[in-house]
């Protein structure tokens, strides 16, 4: 069995605050004994306005938050999921890449997923309005990746919600998903706990989901809860509020029995 790790954080404009934060949890992460661990979506930055991050993408490959992330995974001799942070995108409008990485243990990059679906919502009950796509260019691809814990699909926070994404990853051959994420609390109170068991529990695949929580210096509140949920959509640890770690193991060979017992993917029709 493999030990997971999700980090929930609250970030905000300080870069390396951020880091400085971030490095004292996947530390935690590592002497809990955890081989992956997985920061929420902006644990790098988090601006005090959306277009903050237009001025600190890093070109893709250099840049401080992802030598952290390679220093950080070499050092601890840790998987990390790198959340998101700002890359330069191709756009010719400005607008970066909310990109997820994921370094190996030797610190190199094996995995690249930039965020496909964009959080452009109003919440008029809450008075919130977000629009993502005007300072974030949108991903095109699924993406996943061989790990300890297995072949791991990626997605991003409001990609919850789009489940052709985690079957297409699944038909693919995800055996467990990873999704930072930084929800808002009214979404987060009402759909995010049965959102990641659904996505668990159609695709029989386990699932990490760090958050952001808590009350952030541009005044945006999210709502944390981070969880790791099995096959069968239990879940195994969560952290409803505050900053830190949890941690659980993942059967994999359970879940393979599972799937052979139960075999509901491979009843698939459309």
């Amino acid at each position: 069995m493999t030990k997971l790790a999700a980090i929930q954080m609250t970030s905000g404009p300080d870069i390396r605050a951020n880091l400085e934060a971030a490095h004292v949890l996947l530390r935690q992460a590592r002497a809990a004994g955890a081989e992956l661990a997985a920061l929420p979506e902006n644990f790098a930055f988090l601006g005090r306005n959306d277009m903050d991050k237009r001025a600190v993408a890093e070109a893709d490959g250099s840049g401080p938050m992802q030598d952290f992330l390679s220093a950080t995974a070499r050092d601890l001799r840790l998987w990390i999921v790198g959340g998101t942070l700002p890359l330069q995108s191709i756009a010719r409008d400005g607008r970066v890449s909310s990109a997820l990485l994921v370094f190996d243990a030797d610190g190199q990059r094996v995995a690249r997923y930039d965020k496909i679906h964009l959080f452009d919502v109003d919440l008029p009950t809450a008075g919130e309005s977000y629009r993502e796509s005007a300072h974030v260019a949108p991903g095109q691809a699924p993406q996943l990746v061989d790990t300890p814990a297995g072949k791991l699909g990626l997605a991003v926070c409001y990609d919850i919600r789009f489940p052709e994404l985690f079957r297409r990853l699944s038909q693919r051959g995800a055996e467990l998903f990873v999704l930072p994420s930084a929800f808002t609390v009214p979404t987060g109170q009402a759909h995010w706990e049965v959102l990641l068991r659904a996505r668990a529990i159609e695709n029989l695949a386990g699932l990490i989901a760090p958050a952001q929580w808590g009350t952030h210096p541009n005044g945006r509140r999210t709502y944390g809860d981070s969880m790791i949920v099995d096959h069968w959509g239990q879940v195994l640890a969560r952290l409803p509020a505050g900053t830190g770690v949890v941690t659980a193991e993942i059967d994999l060979a359970e879940q393979i029995a599972r799937r052979q017992a139960f075999p509901s993917l491979e009843h698939r029709v459309l």
